[in-house]
């Protein structure tokens, strides 16, 4: 900075990194933008009433009947997805993050894209699970798809894949799929409940976070990438970063800078990068990764029609609803 030359060199340079980020962020955005248009669109609801899916129709288990081999396959997804997430992307939740928006990050798009694309990924997985439960006409077919499901997320908590788990039992808990009882009665829940235990909100998710912390102990200890591997669950991660921020002050009350608050912000941020590192030790079968990133999945109003036409309404407010949505349907005919 003593020199001029110097300094045009070093701002030569700092142009010159600036632009090759900015093009590679672009390259980034395009892809991800490419990947979201490839999902089919939520299905429509008209013609779902009274429609029985066509007898060529696939379903997941169509495509893949192991629950290990699905759990890898989107653990794959996971670590290719969240591999996109890098540090100063982070930081944008210290920065624009509402509490009153469910810590959704805000601000500039292009800033947040990554983390917007990581959490819609969350809930198409969420809107898929309920998806191929409702959509199954026999009961005893929706029994075998639950107890699948049940096992797939069973086994991504064995790997350490905790944001699959969680989107995967949070589908099976969404209204159209919890309410269907008659189905639910014929399911071996043990295994669920057990899900249930370590994904317990109460405590602030005490049970889950000491499952996390032996995982990451497993990874610290590791010698291969299948024992490295630990995958959050990311609103929850970015939720701790967002009180981390909210509830500590930047000062002390001396007015020297808060350096426990940043570290630690600073630590489980490193601690996240080192996670997204590790390379998938699964072989990948894009037959199935094909079909999870875009198989079509029914909008919430889709799938209460489907859970009403499996199994009738039960009480006075789910007959008002399915009322409410028979006539809108007919209203749109």
């Amino acid at each position: 900075m003593q020199c001029d030359e110097e300094n045009g060199t070093v701002k030569k340079a700092i142009a010159q990194l600036t632009q090759s980020l900015l093009l590679s962020l672009a390259a980034r955005s395009q892809l991800q933008e490419l990947r979201e248009k490839l999902r089919s669109p939520a299905v429509d609801k008209g013609p779902i009433l009274k429609a029985k899916p066509p007898a060529s129709q696939k379903d997941i288990l169509g495509v893949c009947c192991d629950p290990l081999v699905l759990a890898q396959q989107l653990t794959h997804i996971e670590l290719e997805r969240v591999s996109s997430i890098h540090p100063q992307d982070l930081m944008q939740i210290v920065s624009h993050t509402d509490s009153r928006d469910k810590h959704r990050c805000r601000g500039d798009p292009t800033k947040t894209y990554s983390l917007e694309a990581y959490d819609n990924w969350f809930n198409c997985l969420s809107m898929l699970v309920a998806t191929e439960v409702c959509r199954v006409v026999k009961k005893k077919q929706r029994t075998r798809m639950l107890e699948f499901f049940i096992d797939v997320a069973r086994e991504c908590f064995n790997i350490g894949n905790f944001n699959s788990m969680m989107a995967i039992i949070s589908g099976m808990n969404l209204s159209p799929v919890a309410r269907l009882k008659k189905t639910w009665s014929k399911v071996k829940t043990a295994k669920f409940d057990v899900l249930e235990h370590h994904m317990d909100p109460s405590s602030n998710f005490c049970n889950y976070r000491t499952a996390l912390q032996g995982a990451t102990q497993r990874s610290q200890m590791a010698n291969s990438s299948r024992e490295k591997i630990v995958i959050p669950v990311f609103n929850l991660f970015v939720k701790d970063i967002y009180f981390l921020h909210k509830i500590h002050t930047n000062h002390l009350p001396n007015g020297h800078i808060n350096f426990k608050k940043f570290w630690e912000i600073s630590r489980q941020i490193h601690e996240f990068m080192t996670w997204t590192r590790v390379e998938c030790p699964f072989e990948k079968d894009k037959k199935i990764q094909n079909y999870l990133l875009t198989a079509p999945i029914y909008s919430e109003e889709a799938l209460f029609i489907a859970s009403f036409e499996s199994e009738g309404p039960e009480n006075h407010m789910e007959k008002d609803s399915w009322k409410t949505l028979r006539t809108t349907l007919l209203n749109r005919a």
